[in-house]
């Protein structure tokens, strides 16, 4: 007889990402139509995914929970909700908590956002002192040109050599910077909080995001390793769908992410 491995019930989300050009109403409705658990909102240039009123309606509307923020810290919203860092991570710290999610997901500060960087670890460890949400931590990649290597990111990209306490895992991000992801899993254990699963095969510079298993990324096998380590975290699809011909194609792409994930997580939680 074979024993079950008995694992904490992952939740599966969509980030409202995945679904554009349109827009935060979309993925929630997307999100219900689909059967994904709830959205990771990533605050952007979308008036909706600014606004916690409006996102608070959409939830009850479509039954769809926020389980997770993502802080607008993109070279593309650095004036959303303000230019001040600290006070983008203080919004979205209560953004979160007003709507039930449990986790902000946040970049490593720019090289250039100096007093934010050496202040980084220290500010996040007193902010999770005044709030039971979780700041996970998401790696990045070096940009690289003629053979040189550029880190734009201060401590640095790799979140695996930093003792932030809740890391995301991107494996997208993965394919960009090289790493090996399941290595990288294995040395973040119980850090690993937050998973964005996409795939990429790692072309230079170019951050994909593509539908999980259409590239070279391990997706299927970090999911496995995940389910029987007993991983309670959130996995969140974070594609690219801007080719996509039409919104029968986007849906396709985003039920089939759905798919992946289901498959290859749940199904070795219980074998």
């Amino acid at each position: 007889m074979t024993d079950v491995i008995r694992v904490p019930n992952a939740k599966i989300a969509l980030s409202t990402a995945s679904v554009y050009p349109e827009r935060t109403p979309d993925a929630f409705e997307l999100a219900a139509r689909l059967g994904y658990d709830g959205v990771e909102v990533m605050v952007g240039a979308d008036p909706v995914s600014q606004d916690i009123d409006v996102l608070e309606r959409l939830s009850d509307h479509y039954g769809v929970p926020v389980l997770a923020v993502h802080a607008p810290c993109l070279l593309v919203t650095q004036r959303v909700w303000g230019r001040d860092p600290w006070a983008k991570l203080v919004r979205a710290r209560k953004a979160a908590e007003r709507l039930g999610a449990r986790t902000v997901v946040v970049h490593p500060p720019f090289r250039w956002q100096r007093e934010y960087a050496r202040d980084f670890e220290t500010g996040l460890a007193r902010m999770r002192d005044e709030t039971d949400v979780i700041f996970a931590v998401e790696n990045m990649f070096p940009l690289r040109a003629r053979g040189a290597e550029v880190v734009p990111y201060s401590p640095g990209w790799d979140v695996v050599d930093y003792d932030f306490p809740q890391v995301t895992l991107d494996l997208s991000h993965t394919a960009v910077s090289g790493s090996d992801a399941l290595q990288m899993a294995e040395k973040l254990g119980d850090r690993l909080a937050h998973l964005h699963l996409a795939d990429g095969v790692g072309t230079t510079n170019k951050d994909e995001h593509l539908v999980p298993g259409r590239g070279s990324q391990p997706c299927a096998r970090v999911l496995e390793r995940l389910a029987t380590a007993g991983y309670g975290g959130l996995i969140v699809l974070e594609i690219n769908t801007r080719k996509a011909t039409g919104r029968t194609e986007r849906i396709d792409d985003l039920a089939e992410g759905l798919a992946f994930a289901r498959l290859h997580f749940a199904a070795s939680s219980s074998t």
